[in-house]
């Protein structure tokens, strides 16, 4: 049984790790494994979370070419990441346990919104870019939406990078390619300032071996999403991720009434 857990949980942090260089939305893939599994919400979010840092790194190599000419937007706009990273953390650590637990089913439905009506969204997003004659100076509410979508990322992590490509394609004069590399590095300071966070004041409620076996299948997913993920269905990638995030919706709903 406790090997049949591992391999799910590997075969999450790949799967996560792979869609999250992608689209985003991997903690879909593996924050309902891990409650399926028994865990309870805030120590999988934590650990989850943790273990996700690992596929943020390979993505993020994975679409350094695609960064070219972005260096210093992405400079700009780093520290506002890893402020709401921050923010989202503290928010996650300090308030109860129970209002995780309440919030967290509304939270996975705002997620599966972004993951649905992502096509849409980019759809949006290329026709605002189109009409466009040049790129826009670096406005205040991007920095603002940027530092909003960190704080969400610490808090609660999924869907964070839909939300940033989204962020990014409107305010950001340049392809879909170029908004996606920057949501992995931007993505990837969240994380990695929010698992700092953990470590330092929540040390107890990290599992370690659940961090270990996300981080070992995401960073093999982090590579594989910016090799040849870009070729996989994305219609199938949605459905399975909607499926997914609507069994974690059932069980934490479920544990709320019970």
């Amino acid at each position: 049984m406790d090997l049949l857990r591992d391999a799910l949980i590997l075969v999450g942090g790949l799967w996560a790790g792979t869609i999250n260089t992608i689209v985003g939305s991997g903690t879909l893939v593996t924050f309902p494994i891990l409650i399926a599994l028994g865990y309870a919400p805030v120590t999988a979010s934590i650990s989850n979370a943790m273990g996700l840092v690992a596929g943020n790194m390979s993505g993020a190599w994975g679409y350094r070419s695609e960064l070219k000419g972005s260096g210093r937007t992405l400079l700009k706009l780093l520290p506002a990441s890893l402020l709401g990273g921050v923010t989202g953390a503290a928010l996650l650590l300090n308030l109860p346990e129970t209002v995780f637990g309440l919030v967290a089913p509304f939270l996975i439905v705002v997620a599966l919104g972004f993951v649905i009506f992502q096509p849409k969204l980019q759809r949006w997003v290329r026709r605002r870019a189109e009409a466009r004659p040049a790129a826009p100076s670096h406005p205040l509410a991007l920095t603002i939406l940027v530092f909003l979508a960190g704080v969400y990322g610490g808090y609660f992590v999924a869907a964070q990078g839909i939300l940033l490509v989204g962020i990014l394609g409107v305010f950001l004069h340049g392809t879909m390619q170029a908004a996606n590399a920057m949501k992995n590095v931007l993505v990837l300071g969240v994380n990695l300032i929010a698992a700092v966070s953990y470590m330092i004041f929540a040390f107890d409620r990290i599992d370690w071996w659940v961090v270990l076996l996300i981080a070992v299948g995401s960073l093999a997913g982090g590579f594989v999403g910016s090799l040849v993920g870009r070729r996989l269905p994305p219609v199938a990638l949605r459905s399975v991720i909607v499926v997914l995030g609507l069994v974690a919706l059932y069980v934490m709903i479920s544990r709320l009434v019970n």
